[in-house]
């Protein structure tokens, strides 16, 4: 099945749907692959995210955008390479990812959040990890720089942190954290 048109659909967000640009110019929704002679895959829509996609290396995942990365690391005064492993948690460095419950780009920006950053295109690299990690720095100050509440902060909300005063009890919000420090862990080791 296949829609053709710019017009905006309602596609169900649990299937896995393919968003193509046509050689011509059209923009093409499919829920199967389309050749890629005639067909540039532009943006996939309710796929797994991290868990499945993430093939290949993630350092060389990472290094593709390492200048944006340090580049907003140093303006907002976060470390980068817990930025990196933000990214690799929430994207796996797929910066088309699309989560089931609409969080978008590298760094996984819900649309208020995007909006409140000031992302206009949360596809565009650049724009979606100034906000993000813009964001994840105010979950910072927030948390009075408590790395592991403003992880959780930034995966289940800070009204969530607040409310269990602590990292929420959620497996998802756990496990999140967990996975960021062990990613993060991952990355010191590999710079010294």
């Amino acid at each position: 099945m296949c829609f053709f048109g710019l017009a905006l659909i309602s596609i169900n967000s649990y299937a896995e749907y393919y968003v193509y640009k046509h050689s011509d110019g059209t923009t093409w929704y499919s829920d199967r692959n389309l050749p890629a002679d005639n067909y540039k895959l532009i943006a996939t829509i309710g796929r797994p995210t991290a868990s499945v996609s993430c093939t290949g290396s993630i350092s060389g995942r990472a290094k593709d955008h390492a200048p944006i990365i340090q580049q907003y690391s140093d303006l907002y005064g976060v470390n980068q390479e817990l930025i990196k492993a933000i990214i690799t948690v929430e994207s796996c460095f797929d910066r088309y990812a699309v989560s089931r419950v609409g969080a978008k780009g590298l760094m996984q920006l819900m649309p208020e959040t995007a909006k409140i950053m000031g992302v206009h295109n949360v596809f565009n690299a650049k724009d979606n990890i100034r906000g993000g990690t813009r964001y994840f720095r105010q979950m910072l100050e927030l948390f009075e720089f408590d790395v592991e509440l403003a992880l959780a902060a930034y995966n289940a909300g800070p009204n969530a942190v607040k409310k269990y005063n602590g990292i929420p009890p959620f497996q998802e919000t756990q496990g999140y954290v967990k996975k960021v420090i062990k990613h993060y862990n991952s990355f010191t080791e590999a710079e010294s």
